[in-house]
């Protein structure tokens, strides 16, 4: 115990010099995160929300972080958790067939299952379902997995008893099918996202061979090739779900993507941007949550954060390991 509060103290006495050797040792700084947020989001004519952090540094940025918008198509990354929690709790198999009946198949929604499976009546194991869901966005799969655990309320208990607050889960992909006004059952904040990935990224929602499926099926993903994954170096890591859908025939688009950006060093970048209300097209609207990645990428990479910020943030990490 008195060697550790040593090595504690000396980690606080050295923080406090840190920022003299930074200052000293750092290039001119480059525009800060937050201010190249801010500005992308200011040359975009729609709703924006944004969060973003680096673990293993100082650097955040934000923008209506704490304001819900429409996940549409990312509802899916809490349903396939709440899948595989009940996979980990013996509920539900992976390998266990389901029935697929013409009435799970809906026509006039994306479904690959449907494509692939045109005459239905056919049972296909649950993680094929899963799969198609994540990798492939399919709306009648999501439905068939909400069906499967009691509901999109069963979903909106899950997320809460994580301690997520600022997500609500309420409605099908069917019920906002029928009805556009439902998608606003289905919200979240950009900085309740960003919780719930960190939660996810510290593998503490599932067991280990539930958190290499989803990690794999999420980095596979095939969606908005042109939002976050986009301006990213080839072979980098991005593990992420997508969000498309109309807010209303005169109210604009939701153009959505939520991930985990792994830098070549392997530490994290949180981000979650949602727009809403965007009278851009979808290709032109992808381009904002493009850039946003850029910048998040650019500005976590090679930190140019306040000395004194990085000094107190890596002596809490140090603190940290003895948690």
């Amino acid at each position: 115990m008195m060697k550790k509060n040593w090595i504690h103290c000396v980690c606080v006495a050295l923080a406090a010099l840190c920022p003299f050797a930074f200052a000293l040792a750092q290039p001119p700084e480059a525009p800060a995160l937050q201010a190249k947020v801010d500005a992308i989001v200011k040359q975009t004519q729609a709703e924006v929300g944004v969060a973003i952090e680096s673990g293993g540094s100082a650097v955040k940025a934000a923008h209506n972080a704490d304001k819900p918008f429409p996940m549409q198509s990312v509802v899916k990354f809490p349903v396939a958790l709440a899948v595989l929690d009940s996979v980990d709790k013996g509920r539900l198999n992976l390998d266990d067939p389901v029935f697929l009946a013409p009435s799970d198949l809906l026509p006039d929604t994306h479904s690959p299952l449907r494509e692939k499976y045109p005459e239905a009546n056919v049972a296909i194991p649950l993680r094929e379902i899963l799969s198609d869901t994540i990798t492939l966005s399919d709306n009648n799969g999501c439905d068939i997995l909400l069906r499967l655990l009691g509901g999109p309320q069963a979903v909106d208990r899950y997320i809460k008893g994580l301690g997520i607050t600022g997500m609500e889960i309420g409605a099908t992909e069917a019920d906002m099918h029928r009805d556009p006004e439902k998608q606003f059952r289905n919200t979240a904040t950009p900085a309740a996202a960003n919780r719930l990935l960190r939660l996810f990224y510290r593998k503490k929602l599932l067991k280990p061979s539930s958190q290499e499926l989803l990690w794999k099926l999420m980095g596979d993903t095939l969606t908005g090739p042109g939002r976050l994954r986009d301006p990213l170096p080839a072979g980098t890591a991005l593990i992420h779900k997508t969000g498309t859908g109309a807010v209303s025939p005169a109210g604009g688009m939701s153009v959505n993507d939520i991930g985990i950006i792994m830098l070549p060093d392997g530490r994290p970048v949180l981000i979650s941007v949602f727009i809403s209300e965007a009278k851009d097209s979808i290709l032109e609207t992808e381009k904002t949550i493009a850039a946003l990645s850029r910048a998040a990428w650019e500005s976590c990479l090679h930190p140019s954060e306040n000395p004194l910020a990085a000094a107190r943030h890596g002596v809490r990490e140090l603190f940290r390991l003895d948690e």
